[in-house]
């Protein structure tokens, strides 16, 4: 074992210890959170505008400051891009992580110098819970792997602003700089699929130990890899042990990745978003990611089902229920209040407290009232693909189709395959009826014949690549949306459908 890998043990052992010391203590580590945020916002604009002065407690917050998207903290964003100070946070943010937005175009996401720890130190204890773990820690002495956005920075008043993982490029510790890759020159390049050769030119002859990125990237990566060199992963990077992934839900995924790999490798999954590093996995042995309670993020919780309600409930972690679906709420030393990040989570464990991601608020189908979600569309093609072993899907959407031809209404499933089943409508009736179980709205709709029972189309192979690579939004850290109640990605996606 090299320097790095030894080093890492009683770091590891430091940092899952004082990491269980808060995690025992949810409510008063949140709590703790929450009032060392109030006072250092108290004197600026934000914190004028919604008497942080007054504020005592958390009931006298909820009263204080409303709910909101970034459409809502935009004027104070503006007022920032317009080279004012102390306006959410105090002081001026040290960056802008840039974002796609809906309604407001590009997003800009302050990140301030208080937040950048909870960017950069919570994706290294993720790794260092695993070394602690496993007592290993020589994946850490090879070449390492960030598939990410350019690192390379704009300016915007003055503050430094780019992708996410392009700024936390720039805090990368210097003991692991020696090792990692691809180099900043390839880092640089802005398209995706000549920046994806060069870094393939720099990384098949190195001794690759983690490979780090979203899953669906990391597939084509492999792919290219493998478009070169006619053999699976592990023969190219016999040393690679370490998978570290983010962003998507990996177990449309998992398949056809450990295929390409020639074999299991360990696999941390973590939850960065521009707006906090909100939790990572602790733990080979349990489900879930742990919560990050001690870290700058004030976090809150809504009841999914009331989250476009005028007066929600908003809930401390320690009122949260088991199993139970909430729009995540965050507060932060970044200058975040109150602010909606979009995603629904659900809590499996409160010993520590442990949640999975089960998709965007924004991002479901309710056509007719029966409000299908991403976290059922995923396990339905799960329990499918559990019957029709064969089958392995490369990427799939879905959308609803109101208006048909002919006939009643129905679910439409855009589906790219690497094996296609070899009968698809067996195929569609097991996903139709798993969906069924997993949503009684939909099964009620198809009982009483509002809606008909769903579709796949079965696209080209690289359709969804081709897809982002149209929208300008090929690798990095963009994802495609697994659910739509609009028909635009479907419209765009018809052109690629076989006939």
């Amino acid at each position: 074992m090299g320097i790095r890998g030894f080093l890492s043990k009683p770091l590891a052992a430091y940092i899952v210890n004082d990491q269980k010391k808060w995690a025992s203590r949810p409510a008063i580590t949140q709590l703790k959170q929450f009032n060392n945020l109030i006072s250092k916002a108290k004197n600026t604009a934000f914190g004028r505008d919604h008497g942080f002065s007054d504020i005592k407690n958390y009931n006298d917050f909820k009263k204080q400051v409303p709910i909101r998207d970034y459409e809502g903290l935009k004027p104070y964003v503006d007022k920032i891009l317009a080279g004012e100070s102390d306006i959410l946070w105090p002081g001026k943010p040290a960056y802008f992580a840039k974002t796609s937005g809906t309604t407001s175009g590009t997003k800009y996401i302050p990140i301030t110098k208080d937040s950048i720890p909870n960017h950069i130190n919570s994706a290294k204890n993720a790794l260092l819970n695993y070394v602690n773990e496993t007592g290993k820690g020589q994946f850490l002495d090879g070449k390492l792997i960030f598939l990410s956005g350019s690192p390379v920075l704009d300016q915007k008043a003055g503050i430094n602003t780019g992708r996410l993982s392009g700024i936390v490029n720039h805090h990368v510790p210097n003991y692991l700089r020696t090792n990692q890759l691809p180099s900043y020159e390839t880092n640089c390049i802005e398209d995706w699929e000549e920046k994806l050769e060069r870094i393939i030119d720099e990384t098949l002859d190195q001794d690759m130990s983690l490979i780090s990125g979203i899953p669906p990237w990391v597939q084509m990566y492999f792919d290219r890899i493998q478009a070169r060199v006619n053999k699976p992963i592990k023969d190219i990077f016999p040393n690679f042990e370490m998978f570290v992934y983010g962003g998507v839900n990996f177990e449309p995924y998992r398949a056809k990745l450990f295929e390409s790999i020639g074999k299991q490798v360990d696999s941390i999954e973590t939850y960065p978003a521009s707006e906090g590093f909100i939790a990572y996995q602790d733990t080979q042995t349990e489900p879930g990611l742990l919560l990050l309670l001690n870290s700058g993020i004030f976090f809150e919780f809504i009841p999914a089902e009331e989250y476009f309600d005028e007066n929600p409930t908003r809930l401390m972690v320690d009122e949260v229920e088991l199993d139970k679906n909430y729009a995540l709420i965050i507060n932060s030393n970044a200058g975040l209040w109150g602010y909606s990040i979009g995603d629904t989570v659900k809590f499996i464990s409160k010993d520590p407290y442990r949640v999975v991601v089960s998709g965007r608020i924004k991002h479901f189908i309710s056509a007719f009232g029966e409000h299908v979600i991403g976290e059922e569309v995923e396990k339905a093609l799960k329990l499918t693909n559990q019957k029709f072993e064969n089958v392995k899907v490369t990427e799939f959407t879905v959308a609803p189709q109101v208006t048909p031809n002919e006939g009643l209404p129905y679910h439409e499933w855009f589906m790219e395959f690497d094996n296609a089943p070899i009968d698809l409508g067996a195929f569609e009736k097991e996903l139709d009826n798993n969906l069924r179980k997993l949503n009684s709205y939909y099964d009620d709709l198809l009982k009483g014949s509002i809606l008909r029972t769903l579709k796949i189309n079965t696209l080209k192979p690289s359709a969804f690549i081709e897809y982002m690579k149209s929208q300008g939004k090929l690798g990095g850290q963009n994802k495609v949306p697994r659910l739509s109640n609009d028909r635009k990605i479907a419209e765009a996606l018809l052109p690629f459908c076989k006939q």
